[in-house]
């Protein structure tokens, strides 16, 4: 018989070309009825074109248990390192917000 923990296991593969990752610091969400899409972007200063880096495809159940997640992590992240600065710690600087990319429609 088989040991239950065994079933319970999710063996995940990392492909080494992704395993680096990709630094991104802005994100943007369009949604419809079935999907959420989320936009992974770099922006450099000095350049005044952005790149995206990833695009994540997800349903509304996903992506309201990704934000769970998030919520449960800065949590745990909060209790290790202290509070999160929320202005981004670069003197308040906000990015400009009109991007004029694809509406929320899948």
């Amino acid at each position: 018989m088989e040991n239950p923990t065994d079933e319970n296991q999710l063996n995940i593969e990392l492909p080494e070309e992704l395993a680096e990752g990709a630094y991104v610091n802005l994100a943007l969400i369009a949604h419809s009825p079935s999907e959420f899409v989320m936009d992974f972007i770099r922006i450099l200063p000095g350049i005044p074109k952005g790149k995206v880096k990833s695009r994540v495809v997800m349903t509304p159940d996903h992506a309201y248990r990704l934000l769970q997640a998030l919520q449960e992590n800065v949590q745990r992240y909060e209790d290790s390192f202290g509070p999160i600065n929320k202005d981004g710690g670069d003197g308040g600087f906000q990015f400009p917000m009109s991007y004029n990319g694809p509406i929320g429609e899948a």
